[in-house]
């Protein structure tokens, strides 16, 4: 599968930037402790200043966005639910009754839900975005899950959401039966890793489950083994949502927004954003490791450390607004901390 139409994506500019950078530093270093004894909200407060192009870190509005859709692959067996659960869990997100509805609730995240792919027709509701490319994708075992013309559409989508939404912060997550599948295999394929390396339980598979979600993987990495060129591996391997992530990951870092990934989903879909646009690295920020198998391979592969290691892999974005203390953290101890001249402390002999 090759690519003949030209993809439109974003402009993202990279955040090097040697005299900010600088000034950051010297800012964090001179605060009112030993240096470098904050460890990883150093980096990150750095990271965060770099984004916004600014000594003082500040957020506003921040936004949830939860990606929903169907795999075909759902009907090898390689999930331990039924692929209705999709639906009946989009029902629970818009009732305000899943796990993602209360982090957002207690961190203040303005939550969206996304159909981007649901094989079922969702209701109206304030909080849903009806962007469907189509009902599920195709079974990765008998060809591509989407058209490369499906996989175009789905990235302008996600990038379309991301416009429309307020803030200089977001959040991603998903919901998707069997989309697991989907995340190990573009990790595969994209980072040269072998499956028996990449595939995990899920959402709870057995060991008889695992055997059989591994050789099913195989065989439908096999089916597209020429398949390299990064827009065709998406449309062959992956997920509407993990596809229309990306390109709201892309979007988001276009528009200078700090980009909050969750898990081993969201970190498929920035792993498939990179891949188009390694620029957009620059403004993610990986908020935990999965439990689920490929996930600490995904962000090796990105050189990417995560903020949280709470053995979670339950997706929707809780991991990301579970880190988002953190990121509050970074912002206020670059605001609000002394240095050592303000508070006339000696400094390091």
């Amino acid at each position: 599968m090759t690519v003949n139409t030209p993809l439109l994506l974003p402009a993202i500019e990279p955040t090097a930037n040697a005299a900010l950078a600088a000034r950051l530093q010297h800012q964090i270093d001179h605060k009112t402790k030993p240096q470098g004894a904050l460890g990883a909200l150093e980096r990150l407060a750095l990271q965060l200043g770099l984004i916004q192009r600014n000594e003082t870190i500040t957020f506003n509005a921040p936004q949830m966005v939860v990606f929903a859709a169907d795999h075909g692959i759902a009907s090898e067996g390689v999930s331990a639910f039924p692929q209705a659960v999709t639906l009946q869990m989009v029902g629970n997100m818009l009732a305000g009754g899943a796990a993602i509805n209360v982090f957002a609730r207690q961190h203040g995240f303005a939550l969206q839900v996304v159909d981007a792919g649901v094989t079922a027709e969702l209701a109206d509701h304030p909080q849903l975005l009806k962007r469907k490319i189509a009902a599920g994708t195709h079974n990765i075992c008998a060809g591509p899950a989407m058209s490369l013309a499906q996989a175009g559409q789905a990235l302008q989508a996600g990038m379309e959401v991301v416009r429309g939404l307020p803030g200089n912060v977001i959040a991603f997550g998903e919901m998707g039966i069997a989309n697991t599948s989907a995340a190990a295999l573009l990790l595969a394929r994209l980072a040269g890793l072998p499956v028996s390396d990449v595939v995990g339980r899920g959402a709870g598979l057995d060991d008889g489950q695992l055997a059989h979600k591994q050789a099913v993987l195989t065989r439908a990495l096999a089916r597209h083994a020429d398949t390299r060129e990064p827009l065709a591996v998406l449309a062959a391997l992956g997920g509407f949502e993990i596809a229309m992530m990306a390109g709201a990951m892309l979007q988001a870092a276009s528009e200078r927004r700090v980009v909050l990934v969750d898990g081993f989903i969201a970190g498929a879909a920035s792993l498939v954003a990179c891949t188009l646009l390694p620029q957009a690295r620059d403004y993610m920020v990986f908020c935990h490791r999965s439990a689920e198998r490929g996930h600490h391979l995904l962000l090796a592969h990105l050189q990417a450390s995560p903020l949280l290691d709470l053995d979670m892999r339950l997706g929707e974005g809780t991991g990301a607004l579970l880190a988002w203390p953190l990121l509050q953290s970074a912002a206020l101890f670059m605001a609000e901390m002394a240095s050592f001249d303000s508070a006339g402390v000696s400094g390091k002999n």
